[in-house]
């Protein structure tokens, strides 16, 4: 049956599971989940992913949701593919620190960017008028915690460490998106995070995904 993920390729969550495919080279099929008649909120769907959200993956009976948890899957199960090892598995301590860094995007990144990109993206999709004060105090937040990863990539090329992995990788979708509004500064006025970003959104497995993450395009 092969690997299989439904979602949609502007799809923040989705690019990140195919962007973690692409590293790890493992083939797969993508099946588009058009939102916009809410085919992930039928019966079909919902057998896959109770909670109604994209991306999921099947990997022959394996059917796996939440994005985090599906690309530390492909990381692990596809470990000896591509170039890289996004977990560093073989060494105890580098993979701990991995984990760190992912929950540091999980729990400390993510909640500060995503709003802004769901105000200044998702909201006039829906009609809505986006809120300046939602953005406001969003960038505020984030521009604290880049502070924090301007000085920890002074010491290290990537979070983990010297090395690429899944703890840079989670961060590409929404930087990707962020990076596209006037508040990029946030980004290009930090040297080190600039530089970060400059890198690791070069590698080759994220640009075949960001090719197709223009929102109104898909």
């Amino acid at each position: 049956m092969g690997v299989k993920v439904y979602g949609l390729p502007i799809s923040t969550c989705t690019a990140t599971v195919l962007t973690c495919l692409h590293e790890k080279e493992v083939e797969f099929e993508l099946l588009l989940v058009d939102l916009f008649v809410a085919e992930h909120k039928q019966p079909p769907f919902l057998s896959k992913n109770p909670f109604g959200q994209i991306p999921v993956l099947e990997d022959d009976d394996l059917t796996l949701f939440e994005s985090r948890a599906i690309s530390s899957y492909i990381a692990e199960k596809y470990k000896d593919n591509g170039t890289t090892d996004l977990l560093r598995q073989g060494d105890l301590k580098e993979a701990a620190i991995v984990k760190v860094w992912m929950e540091v995007e999980a729990h400390q990144y993510n909640p500060a960017i995503q709003p802004i990109i769901y105000q200044y993206f998702v909201a006039p999709i829906q009609g809505k008028t986006p809120d300046q004060t939602i953005i406001d105090d969003n960038l505020d937040k984030l521009g604290k915690l880049l502070d924090i990863y301007d000085e920890k990539l002074r010491s290290t090329k990537y979070l983990a460490g010297d090395y690429y992995t899944l703890a840079d990788l989670h961060h590409l979708p929404y930087t990707h998106y962020f990076m596209t509004t006037p508040f990029a500064t946030l980004i290009d006025s930090r040297p080190n995070v600039k530089a970060w970003w400059e890198d690791i959104s070069s590698r080759p497995a994220f640009k075949k995904v960001s090719e197709n993450m223009k929102y109104g395009e898909n």
